[in-house]
């Protein structure tokens, strides 16, 4: 308990340190907050660099457990403004290696042998190393293969398990005093980001990942999806092949190469495209770190991707409305656009849809201007969900992975071949999948797969529909006894919230006393 206090002094003293106060001045805060603002000691200074500047580098401070949820809230244009996100997907989390002897004891405990029998020419220095992992070389002794091997950091899941109950805390209690908190779900922001750093600690689930991927591109020649060794993995070790390849942002490598970088970027493009629409599986951590070409043959280079520990996929009805926004932006059709956004319920229900039009016209119109390989769909879409935030922008988790793996994807084609069309290869393969996929043939044939589940729902609905009437009149009958009930206890609440506010607000004189002391 001491610790957790302790940690929790640190967060507010780092943030207070940055100058948060400032960005707060636009949200509604209860008066403890603003009080604890007011007569911080870091108000005496003056603030250095710009906003984003300031909560990246606090963020930085406290480590690798807040620098993930900084990249996080960089892909959720729905809670960050622009101006802020942008500054946050420059956070870097490559962290010190951790002791070579934590490292092979981990690497053998959870193999149950020595790396001697296992693995030959084990090399003992990481090859990389960040917040969550680092990775070794060696050959496996079976089949003489090259293999990379991650192993997770030893005590990040207990330091993860801390920070993230210290988060959903500060959720919680912005939720209970702030509207604006409310309304951005704070804590369920929270507890996206903790489902997607404890998948990140489980390597069996990576290793699922690359099996995913190597099956959807079995047959194709885009994508090269590396080995994984099964046997070799646990919850701490994942044991896959090495790769051969160079990384992708080695323009001057690959053209001494001769590789095709037109092609290259286009096919980018379609890998996209494919593990959006077809497979529904998407590797949503396409950074350049991530992605190297295969560039044995310059005229037919392929990607190779590694590090599947974050993937994305979509419900059928997200699929089908993203694939008409991407339509509807090509084709400059705004109104469509705003219908969309309502429709999918993206956007809060009273939004008028002439007001949401106008103001994506707004954001979209000036992008526009500009010639076509300029132009970046990814941040097309940035900007749209970015003004949309007035309407109370809410989108899931799976629609901001996207987002950020086509901005990932675009990036990195305009950097191979500065004059990619992403619209002219986009364009076709999305009209075509639309009409494929929601073509009288092809809804038949989805009725005949889903017959069964709709009988079994019909066959249920009388049952349901009695208790739904007796619960209904069980509620009311209810309501009516309890309406005493209910007054009492809100007049003992508002008593014991007096209370306790008196309490919070003596906890916080102490807080600014032990840090200053």
């Amino acid at each position: 308990m001491f610790k957790d206090t302790l940690r929790l002094l640190v967060i507010l003293n780092t943030f207070l340190k940055a100058r948060i106060d400032k960005e707060l001045d636009a949200f509604e805060r209860p008066r403890i907050i603003s009080l604890l603002l007011l007569i911080s000691p870091w108000r005496l200074y003056s603030s250095k660099g710009n906003s984003g500047e300031r909560l990246r580098i606090a963020l930085e401070e406290l480590g690798p457990i807040f620098i993930k949820f900084g990249q996080l809230l960089s892909t959720r244009p729905d809670v960050m403004p622009s101006e802020l996100a942008s500054s946050l997907k420059a956070l870097q989390d490559d962290l010190p290696h951790f002791p070579q002897g934590d490292a092979l004891a981990l690497i053998e405990k959870d193999l149950g042998s020595s790396l001697d029998i296992l693995f030959d020419d084990f090399d003992s220095s990481p090859i990389a190393a960040a917040s969550i992992a680092q990775v070794y070389s060696a050959k496996l002794k079976e089949n003489n293969k090259a293999v990379a091997i991650k192993v997770v950091r030893p005590g990040i899941k207990k330091i993860i398990e801390r920070d993230i109950s210290l988060m959903k805390r500060i959720a919680s209690f912005a939720e209970r005093k702030s509207a604006d908190a409310r309304r951005l779900e704070l804590l369920k922001l929270v507890e996206e980001y903790e489902s997607v750093i404890l998948a990140e600690l489980d390597m069996r689930l990576e290793a699922s990942n690359i099996k995913q991927t190597k099956r959807n591109f079995e047959n194709n020649k885009l994508l090269y999806v590396p080995e994984v060794y099964l046997d070799y993995c646990t919850q701490n070790v994942l044991v896959m092949e090495m790769i051969d390849g160079v990384p992708v942002d080695r323009i001057e490598t690959l053209n001494e190469l001769g590789v095709d970088l037109k092609l290259v970027a286009e096919r980018g493009v379609e890998i996209f495209l494919k593990q959006v629409f077809i497979d529904n599986f998407f590797h949503a951590d396409m950074h350049p770190g991530n992605i190297f070409i295969d560039a044995k043959k310059p005229e037919d280079p392929a990607y190779v991707a590694v590090d599947y520990a974050i993937v994305g996929s979509l419900s059928e009805e997200e699929q089908y409305q993203i694939g008409r926004m991407l339509v509807a932006v090509i084709g400059r059709d705004f109104k469509e656009v705003a219908n969309i956004l309502i429709e999918s319920k993206w956007v809060a229900p009273d939004t008028r849809p002439n007001d949401l039009e106008n103001t994506i016209r707004a954001a979209c119109e000036p992008i526009f201007d500009q010639p076509m390989e300029k132009i970046n769909f990814g941040e097309m879409l940035l900007f749209i969900f970015d003004s949309a935030r007035r309407f109370d922008l809410r989108m899931q988790p799976s629609l901001m992975l996207l987002q950020k793996t086509l901005v990932n994807i675009e990036g990195l084609g305009k950097q191979l071949y500065p004059a990619l069309d992403f619209w002219s290869i986009a364009n076709p393969f999305l009209k075509n999948w639309i009409s494929e996929r929601y073509n009288p043939k092809k809804l038949t044939e989805w009725a005949k797969r889903n017959s069964l589940s709709w009988l079994e729902k019909a066959r249920k609905f009388p049952e349901i529909a009695d208790t739904a009437i007796e619960q209904v009149s069980k509620l009311e009958s209810y309501q009516k006894a309890n309406e005493a009930r209910h007054k009492q206890l809100m007049d003992k609440l508002y008593v014991q919230g007096r209370f306790n506010g008196v309490l919070i607000l003596i906890f916080i004189i102490l807080i600014i006393f032990l840090i200053n002391s």
